[in-house]
């Protein structure tokens, strides 16, 4: 006759049940607010407000500013630097916000 091992008793499964579904009511949450965060528009200046570049929350570049003063045909490298500056600052406010609406979930996973 062999033993059957003892895997605790059926109120196990009844925790196990819970916890799935708090983790579909977790993802379902984390989807809306990704979606949520799609549909923003993030705006980031260079200095001046020379250039500015307009991102949705999907990293997508929608719009790209750049103001007369700023074209300079004997400089062209500064109004590089400007666009640089704007498109890195419009990508770090997406991060920014990610981190700030999804982080709460994230925390501890890694």
């Amino acid at each position: 006759m062999s033993k059957r091992p003892n895997f605790g008793s059926m109120s196990g499964m009844g925790n196990m049940q819970n916890m799935m579904k708090q983790v579909k009511k977790m993802q379902q949450q984390m989807t809306a607010e990704q979606d949520s965060l799609k549909m923003k528009q993030f705006v980031g200046k260079s200095a001046d407000d020379l250039v500015k570049a307009t991102f949705s929350g999907d990293r997508r570049l929608q719009d790209i500013t750049i103001d007369p003063k700023a074209i300079d045909p004997d400089d062209p490298d500064m109004l590089q630097d400007l666009v640089i500056d704007a498109v890195n600052k419009g990508l770090s406010m997406i991060d920014e916000a990610n981190e700030a609406s999804l982080g709460k979930y994230t925390k501890g996973l890694i």
